[in-house]
């Protein structure tokens, strides 16, 4: 199963950092586990799987994969037969589905690393049972969402063509599970209830992060959260249930005063209404900040914490740079070489993504390359 990595701490503000570090995202993988120990005991009797596509969230595949496995997650869900390869790595004896299906000509791939495809049109159904195996996949049905899965008109004939295959999963995805009183759900399980019903004793699922959280309690045998595992709110229309995951920071790199109608950044946006500190910090859009926290006049923008207040994006998110209003800011804290906090625990995913017009899913995904990761807690 492997050991997770030495914990490493952030430094405090009064110890020495590395001088090249201009971006650190810790990522808490005590607090990954206690998401997943959560929702499992939401689930009840069913198994909590845990999807870990997209380099799990973009916080790092092995890291989070191990830390799952010692709180007792055995089920993986990835996009695509390279993340699976990646992650069969990881986990040697765990069960890897994966959500793209079977791709043609993959099958060879996919057997070679034990990966299970998420079989979801009666094509896939018939080329995987072409390699006269018997080869374990599961059934992914179509009940709404129009973008995977067998139609629930074809449920007979993918019952009957998955003979020459060993089902082990029966599978849906809601449209909208983020809205718990959306009509929509209650059809879709009863569509999904209608497909699972032609597969006599084969495992069920169709929960994500959000619909662990449906007053109809859609679990069935397996929910497989993703989003909620790293700290996202899967429930907006109440107090998170989950701890955060990913904490960033960034090195303040220039700090200087501007006077009134002074103009920042490309395009001229944003103009000082009054006399004004500024910092610039070393990250940018190449680090996965959004564009859209660009601030110009009269728009909500981006917000960093800086000694502990709150200081607002000005001017137009670049490459590698965001230009911060500190004047409200305790000068010892909007020094050069000082940090920032762009992620949190008071500023959320979700209201990072909400300030730069975006989902919180796409700010996790997004996180760069070019941060130092460090990795606490197991």
């Amino acid at each position: 199963m492997g050991i997770i990595e030495p914990a490493v701490r952030l430094r405090p503000r009064t110890e020495p950092s590395d001088p090249a570090e201009t971006g650190v995202l810790t990522v808490d993988l005590s607090a990954l586990a206690e998401n997943w120990r959560t929702l499992a005991r939401v689930a009840g009797d069913a198994e909590c799987g845990a999807v870990v596509k997209a380099d799990a969230y973009g916080l790092g595949l092995a890291p989070a994969m191990r830390a799952l496995l010692l709180a007792g997650c055995r089920t993986f869900f990835v996009a695509n037969v390279l993340e699976g390869e990646a992650a069969r790595m990881v986990a040697p004896d765990a069960t890897i589905y994966v959500l793209d299906g079977l791709v043609p000509g993959a099958a060879r791939r996919l057997m070679a690393a034990d990966l299970i495809p998420a079989l979801g049109s009666l094509g896939e159904i018939d080329e995987w049972a072409a390699t006269g195996r018997r080869p374990k996949a599961a059934i992914h049905f179509d009940t709404g969402m129009n973008r995977f899965g067998v139609p629930i008109h074809e449920a007979a004939q993918a019952a009957d063509r998955a003979r020459h295959i060993t089902p082990t999963l029966v599978m849906s995805h809601f449209v909208s599970s983020q809205m718990r009183d959306e009509p929509r759900n209650e059809r879709q399980i009863e569509a999904f209830l209608d497909a699972r019903a032609r597969f006599a004793n084969i495992p069920a699922s169709m929960s994500n992060s959000s619909a662990v959280f449906l007053p109809q309690r859609p679990h069935f045998d397996l929910i497989r959260p993703g989003y909620a595992l790293y700290g996202g709110n899967p429930t907006p229309y109440a107090e998170c249930p989950v701890r955060p995951v990913a904490r960033l920071k960034a090195r303040i790199l220039s700090v200087r005063e501007i006077e009134p109608g002074v103009c920042v950044g490309y395009d001229a946006l944003w103009s000082a209404p009054k006399r004004a500190r500024i910092a610039t910090i070393g990250v940018g859009y190449a680090d996965g900040v959004p564009v859209g926290a660009t601030a110009c006049d009269g728009k909500t923008a981006g917000e960093a914490l800086v000694g502990g207040v709150r200081c607002p994006f000005i001017g137009r998110v670049s490459m590698d740079y965001v230009v911060l209003d500190v004047s409200k800011a305790p000068k010892d804290a909007a020094q050069r070489g000082e940090w920032v906090e762009l992620l949190g625990d008071e500023i959320c995913v979700e209201e990072a993504a909400s300030r730069a017009g975006t989902i919180g899913y796409e700010i996790l995904t997004r996180l760069g390359m070019r941060f130092s990761r460090r990795y606490i807690g197991a």
